[in-house]
């Protein structure tokens, strides 16, 4: 198999996770997600706790561009450059670009799809589902009330929106961003998985 490179973005409760690590389990390839923070923690000297909540805490910027090229690692970075948010960015895309480069692999949100916008084989996938079926998904898998389980999702979905059009200038829901956008709420977990498949096997992968 050539090297795929496949990342997902999701809506909260829309099951991006499990279509992520069923479709990794069936391709017999690497999945990331939480495994992202631990190394972006190892890599920055900071705990994984202040990296959760700093997509949280983003400085009120309207007009914001990270120039990338200006750094040559993450290790170039002077203390007193820029944000410390914008030191993790870079050491988690680092972390992402060092985990892509090792292989064949599905990456789980983090801004990924921009991270790896440059790489052979990138496939971009996006998930959402119909609000009512991500509440009740969040009400079975994270033991959320209904009302905390509606509440988180317009908070985590506010957040990741903001975080992604900080660090990419992009929208985060614009269907133009990616390749592939399934409605998992029609589709199901299986059903997903299963149409990712397929859209690999049209790609020769």
């Amino acid at each position: 198999m050539e090297k795929i490179l496949l990342t997902i973005s999701r809506e909260y409760g829309s099951g991006g996770r499990k279509i992520g690590m069923a479709l990794a389990a069936e391709l017999g390839i690497p999945y990331y997600n939480d495994e992202i923070r631990t190394l972006t923690a190892q890599k920055s000297g900071l705990s994984e706790d202040f990296i959760a909540k700093s997509a949280e805490n983003l400085p009120n910027t309207f007009l914001h561009n990270l120039n990338y090229s200006a750094y040559s690692s993450y290790d170039s970075i002077s203390f007193y450059d820029i944000p410390v948010t914008d030191k993790l960015f870079l050491a988690q895309s680092e972390v992402i670009k060092e985990l892509a480069a090792g292989g064949s692999c599905i990456i789980v949100g983090r801004c990924a799809d921009f991270v790896l916008r440059d790489e052979p084989g990138l496939v971009k996938v996006f998930i959402w589902g119909e609000t009512e079926d991500r509440v009740r998904y969040a009400v079975e898998n994270y033991e959320l009330s209904p009302e905390k389980a509606a509440d988180r999702l317009k908070k985590i979905d506010k957040s990741r929106t903001n975080y992604y059009k900080y660090y990419t200038n992009r929208q985060w829901e614009n269907i133009n961003n990616f390749d592939l956008v399934i409605n998992s709420s029609f589709t199901g977990i299986d059903g997903a998985v299963a149409i990712i498949k397929t859209m690999l096997e049209t790609k020769g992968v």
